[in-house]
């Protein structure tokens, strides 16, 4: 009987918190009766474009995958579910419209189109050069942009929008978790394979800057070429391009992921491999199994019939966010709730073992990144013994002295 009495209490007392953060004019009814007043909406925009380039299902060899395998929504919608407990208790309906666009215009317009019907926090799942042109084409509204797919860095640099949250992680917050890996295990002599897109270079200059941060050693950066010619050889021969260089690790720059895949067991010295194979820094891994994350897993493929990736965590921590300041706010007001989302009381449960915030300097989520092989998570990151003076988390990643973001 006590440990029934303490049980009630207990939940009694949760109640009542929850009670007491409701939104300005929410009124929690009671149990088995109707509520008092209609439920608030509080409604979350999603866009994204019909034909992206990301996620082309024909981007394929001998059925393995190199692009992402699912769209984002699901992750989103999971959000969604976890919050229809605290809108219940809240008297608040928590809901997604969703908009696939056949073009850059077609997004502007359904943005245009969520604003003047009250939604004001959209998460948008588009390439950088789009969610860059959006941010601009809705700059002036009520609207703040959820990026939840674009990692590159420029768009938290010198092309940083004060209307854009950035969900996903970064290329360097990555690359940060993988340099921190290799100097604690001491591997500080890195060989850089680079490819041949835009990207890779992008790649290739943060690799530098978090090694000479990091205090590791680009010893060199060789490109190479996926091609069957054979004049190529000396380009695509993975066992040539990694010869002749004293080195402790191959890091891979290969936003297609098709050349990477090639690299491991093949180099000319038996090294590790990281970067685009190999050990792989992510946002999010099936395989991480702390913190409540193999029941997040569990929950993601009971909705999404597969297993939960990067860009789906980052649609489900969006959610989560909004739900939070939602909550946390008191109100279902634009400024309420995004005074709360960038302020410093944010801190958001990620089910990766650290609370997670806005960088007020670039609007970055701070979080810990996963260091992962193809079936395991070997590493969580940051790594014990890299601090930082105010928050270990932002030692991913660029920090505020070193930011070129100006809002």
């Amino acid at each position: 009987m006590a440990a029934s009495s303490a049980i009630a209490r207990a939940a009694a007392a949760v109640l009542a918190l929850v009670c007491t953060l409701a939104p300005a004019g929410a009124q929690a009814p009671a149990a088995g009766a109707a509520p008092a007043t209609p439920p608030v909406e509080f409604r979350i925009g999603y866009v994204e474009l019909a034909d992206d380039p990301r996620y082309d299902e024909d981007y394929a060899y001998n059925l393995i995958p190199v692009r992402p395998i699912g769209r984002p929504y699901p992750g989103a919608e999971m959000g969604i579910g976890d919050a229809l407990q605290i809108g219940q208790t809240i008297n608040t309906n928590f809901s997604l419209v969703r908009s696939t666009g056949t073009s850059l215009d077609e997004v502007v317009a359904a943005v245009t189109g969520f604003v003047a019907e009250g939604i004001h926090f959209v998460l948008a799942d588009l390439p950088a050069a789009d969610l860059l042109a959006l941010s601009d084409r809705v700059t002036g509204m009520p609207v703040t942009i959820l990026n939840i797919s674009a990692p590159e860095d420029y768009l938290r640099g010198e092309s940083c929008r004060f209307n854009v949250v950035h969900v996903i992680p970064s290329s360097r917050m990555l690359i940060d978790a993988t340099m921190q890996f290799l100097v604690f295990h001491r591997w500080r002599n890195v060989l850089v394979l680079q490819g041949p897109l835009p990207a890779d270079q992008l790649t290739v200059d943060s690799v530098r800057q978090s090694a000479a941060f990091f205090g590791a050693r680009i010893v060199d950066v060789r490109p190479y070429v996926l091609s069957a010619n054979p004049r190529d050889r000396d380009q695509n021969n993975v066992a040539l391009l990694t010869g002749g260089a004293n080195y402790d690790v191959v890091y891979v720059a290969d936003a297609d992921g098709d050349y990477a895949r090639y690299v491991a067991y093949e180099t000319n010295d038996p090294r590790p491999v990281v970067g685009a194979a190999g050990l792989t820094a992510l946002a999010w891994h099936w395989s991480w199994e702390r913190q409540g994350a193999p029941q997040v897993n569990a929950r993601f493929e009971a909705v999404a019939g597969r297993r939960m990736a990067d860009v789906d965590f980052a649609a489900w921590a969006a959610v989560r966010g909004l739900t939070q300041s939602v909550l946390r706010s008191r109100s279902t007001e634009y400024q309420p709730v995004l005074d709360y989302l960038l302020g410093e009381r944010l801190n958001l449960d990620g089910s990766k073992g650290y609370p997670m915030s806005v960088r007020p300097w670039d609007h970055q989520l701070r979080q810990p990144i996963l260091l992962a092989t193809a079936n395991a998570v070997m590493q969580l990151a940051p790594i014990e013994g890299f601090l930082h003076q105010f928050n270990d988390l932002d030692t991913l990643g660029v920090d505020e002295p070193q930011s070129v973001c100006r809002f």
